[in-house]
């Protein structure tokens, strides 16, 4: 099978599959539409970043593709209800990066309250600005987190381990780490020296933060984004920036983002005391070989025995293997009946099904069955032949 890599994915990715025997091939960047529909027509397996665009159109001209891999923590970029309609599997790593991301953000912060940025930008220009006005310690400062995931909850450790004191806001329940406090939303904003968004990229969370929001913010305070771009009104951002409502930020993320080497235009430009970095978030070596290693694993082990327990967008069925036995996988409309359907075409055959495990998730359902009987083409037309199949695949 021929699996495909853009955007740089790590090597240790691509040697995974290699190693398995798939034929691979990497191409640099994202492609546009066109040109993907071209590259993948004959691919089994496709590895992203966050800048390729899997829609439905692009998904059509790819009958052989199995799963498509996110080497990054969204899948926006991805049409996931398309792929589960034509029985595609989703994988990503919400995981590997969260380090890289808490560590950017606390760097940041420090550099945004000792105005380091802000005296370099005028150092580059030949003005020696010495001077300690407007420039703070982190250690006993309040730091705002608004999305207490595995990134913000991580940079509440981070924070906490400086001396900051930390206050959180997140639409779900969760646990503080350490002394912080949950609180909400307004109070936050109001009481906090440092905000730090780290919301997801759900489509409710559009224009999330925007002049209301920095109204309520504290005067002098910060303001960090390293979640999505198109969370934040950079226009409000700039003018409250420029009007010293705010004293510095930090951005990593923006609404529009060029590829590799692109053109790159924003109304935060050329503002002191405001960090603007590339989307380089989780782009640490570390981070990029453990996403590189997970993704990779999960995809094989769907490949390899079915396992879908990490998967995006498919039921989460894992059925431990048995070498004597012969294994197959059957996605389907979740309709009742199906597993019926499935069980009685190795019925009417005199093939006992040895092991099963079933699950469904919305629309589909999912079956990974083991049987004592070598399968032959018959059996599989039959199997492929049930009403509302839309993927039987020989494991």
């Amino acid at each position: 099978m021929k699996a495909l890599f853009f955007e740089g994915i790590h090597e240790d990715a691509v040697a995974t599959f290699s190693r398995a025997g798939y034929d691979v091939r990497t191409l640099p960047g994202s492609p546009d539409a066109a040109a993907l529909v071209q590259e993948i027509r004959n691919v089994a397996v496709l590895g992203i970043r966050s800048k390729t665009r899997i829609t439905k159109s692009v998904l059509e001209s790819a009958p052989e593709l199995l799963v498509v891999g996110a080497y990054c923590i969204g899948v926006e970029q991805i049409d996931c209800a398309s792929c589960t309609e034509q029985g595609i599997a989703v994988f990503n790593d919400p995981h590997s990066n969260t380090r890289s991301v808490a560590e950017l953000a606390l760097g940041e912060i420090i550099m945004l309250v000792r105005r380091v940025f802000h005296t370099s930008f005028a150092l580059h220009r030949g003005a020696w600005q010495k001077s300690s006005k407007g420039c703070h310690e982190v250690r006993g400062l309040t730091l705002g987190i608004v999305g207490y995931g595995k990134i913000g909850s991580q940079l509440s450790e981070l924070a906490e381990a400086v001396g900051m004191k930390v206050i959180f806001c997140d639409v779900a329940e969760v646990l503080a780490r350490g002394n912080a406090k949950n609180c909400a939303f307004p109070e936050l904003l109001q009481t906090a020296d440092v905000v730090s968004l780290h919301v997801d990229g759900k489509p409710q969370n559009r224009n999330f933060f925007g002049e209301e929001e920095f109204r309520m913010m504290k005067r002098g305070s910060v303001f960090l984004n390293l979640s999505r771009g198109f969370v934040v009104n950079h226009e409000a951002l700039a003018e409250n920036l420029k009007s010293g409502k705010l004293s510095g930020a930090a951005i990593d993320v923006f609404p529009e983002e060029p590829g590799s080497g692109g053109v790159f235009s924003n109304s935060l430009q050329d503002l002191p005391n405001v960090i603007l970095t590339p989307h380089i978030g989780g782009s640490t070596e570390e981070a990029q070989q453990s996403i590189g290693q997970f993704v990779s694993a999960q995809m094989c082990r769907y490949l390899q025995t079915g396992d879908t327990r990490l998967s995006v967008n498919l039921p989460h069925c894992q059925l431990e293997s048995a070498p004597t036995n012969h294994r197959l996988a059957h996605i389907h409309r979740n309709i009742p009946g199906m597993l019926l359907a499935i069980n009685r075409v190795f019925a009417d055959r005199g093939i006992n099904v040895e092991r099963q495990v079933y699950d469904t998730k919305g629309t589909v359902g999912y079956a990974i069955l083991d049987i004592n009987h070598e399968w032959d083409d018959g059996l599989i037309a039959a199997l492929q032949a049930i009403p509302s199949t839309i993927r039987f695949r020989v494991l």
